[in-house]
Parts: C-alpha cells; sequence; structure tokens
C-alpha cells in the first residue's frame, strides 16, 4: 500500500512539474514575441467570433460584446428558417432563432463596424441582399463559409458583397510553392478577395505569397493567449478569435509603436 501511495505521490509531483515547465516556457514565448512584435499589415482587423466571451452563439448580444471589447468585425452563421428567412444560426435553425434583419439593425446603428457574415447556407441569398440594401449596411458586410461549389450561387445573388474563399490547407505543404501557386490560382480564378483558413494551416510563406498576389488572408478561431501570439507573427490580415479582449490587448502592448 505504501509503495502505491509513493509512486502517486512521484507522478503527481511529475505532473505538476510538466505542467509548470510549459507555463514557463509559454510565458517566455510570448515575452519573446513582445519584445520582437512584427509590423501587421496596415489595415489588420479584429474579428469576434460568435459566441465570444462566453455569450450566448448568434444573438445580437454576443454581437455587442465582441464590439465593447474591441473588435473590428463581428461573426455569425446565416442560415435560412421557415419560409426560407434569413436567420442566425450554425445547424438547422430554431423557431426562436435571430432573424438577419436584426442583426442588420444592429450594423446600421455602428457603421464602425463590419460584420463577417458565415455562410451555412446559400438557399435564399437574394434575401440577404435585398435585406443589406435596405439597411443600408452592404458595405459593412463580407462573407466567410463560402467553398467552391458555393461560389456562383454568392456572386449570382449577392454581387456586391465581397468573399473569402474557405480553404482546407494541408499544414504538410503550406511552405511548397507549387501548392500554394495552385491554391493562389484557386481563390484569383472564383474572384474571392482572399483566402479563410484555420490557423494551424497557415504559415509565413503561405502568407506572403498571397500578398505578393494583392490577396488576404484571415485566420480562424484563435483564442489561447500562445496561439494568438504565434499566428500573428505570421502576419495575416485578420484574425477570428472567441478572445477578441485578449487579441486586443496583445496588440496594444506590443504594437502601440509600429502601426
Amino acid at each position: 500500500m505504501n509503495i502505491i501511495l509513493t509512486v502517486a505521490v512521484i507522478f503527481i509531483c511529475f505532473a505538476f512539474l510538466l505542467a509548470a515547465a510549459a507555463a514557463a516556457v509559454r510565458a517566455f514565448q510570448i515575452t519573446l514575441f513582445k519584445k520582437n512584435a512584427p509590423i501587421l499589415p496596415e489595415k489588420f482587423t479584429v474579428t469576434a467570433h460568435t459566441g465570444c466571451l462566453g455569450t450566448e452563439p448568434n444573438t445580437v448580444g454576443s454581437m455587442q460584446k465582441g464590439a465593447k471589447a474591441g473588435a473590428d468585425i463581428v461573426e455569425f452563421d446565416l442560415n435560412f428558417g421557415a419560409n426560407n428567412e434569413p436567420v442566425l444560426s450554425h445547424g438547422a435553425p430554431e423557431s426562436n432563432a435571430v432573424r438577419l434583419n436584426e442583426a442588420f439593425k444592429f450594423l446600421s446603428e455602428h457603421k464602425n463596424i463590419k460584420a463577417n457574415v458565415d455562410v451555412k447556407s446559400t438557399l435564399n441569398l437574394g434575401a440577404v441582399r435585398k435585406l443589406a440594401e435596405e439597411y443600408g449596411v452592404t458595405e459593412q458586410l463580407f462573407f466567410t463559409g463560402v467553398f467552391a461549389e458555393d461560389v456562383s450561387a454568392v456572386e449570382r445573388s449577392c454581387p456586391q458583397i465581397p468573399f473569402y474563399l474557405n480553404y482546407s490547407v494541408n499544414s504538410h505543404d503550406n511552405d511548397d510553392i507549387a501548392y500554394l501557386s495552385h491554391i493562389i490560382e484557386t481563390v484569383q480564378n472564383c474572384g474571392a478577395i482572399g483566402i479563410n483558413i484555420h490557423y494551424k494551416g497557415a504559415s509565413k510563406r503561405l502568407v506572403e505569397a498571397f500578398h505578393s498576389e494583392g490577396l488576404l488572408v484571415s485566420l480562424w478561431t484563435v483564442n489561447g493567449k500562445l496561439a494568438l501570439c504565434r499566428s500573428l507573427t505570421l502576419c495575416p490580415d485578420n484574425i477570428t478569435t472567441k478572445r477578441p479582449e485578449r487579441l486586443r490587448s496583445l496588440l496594444e502592448k506590443s504594437y502601440s509603436e509600429k502601426i
């Protein structure tokens, strides 16, 4: 019994030491980042992912919270409910889903805020265009969640709203010039303003290759402080996060003299 207890104590102590060492390494890396902060694109933006800061996803409250936390852009999911009405919903909409006009009303009252409309369905994009025109928010919008098969519907129904192409980048090839050239050609051919990718699929070379062609790079969804620091070193044009206040704090502390 004593042997078992001793082994358990040793194991717990070892686990504690490993956790402490990992925390120390993270702290050192963050400190190093702050001392050598890269210069971001002039129009770099912070996007508050829907459900940011513990709010209910796809609600006006989530948009308000993100904006108050210093986000330049608020994100929400676009879907279609009963009678193909545009609503905010990630999956199949429930009867109490927030209507798109409520989100657009918020934007019309906050002209300094843009919206990343994450397209989950292209069923009735024409209604989205009409609502945007009605509330005067067309220039505040852009689409993400647009895959190759969605491009024609987006361009046909909402030609005035720019969009990023969502793409699953192979992290093993994200430094390969031929591979990157293929992705760039795909983005250019579909008329997108850039690429929207998971941050783990990004690389410095990918960002530089896109920028050399005048294309934008948006990363999603980066929440941890160290992950945010690492993503910032890639110098993308946008980072989407559920912790906009954390990202804004890093920017103010690290980039105040460079922006």
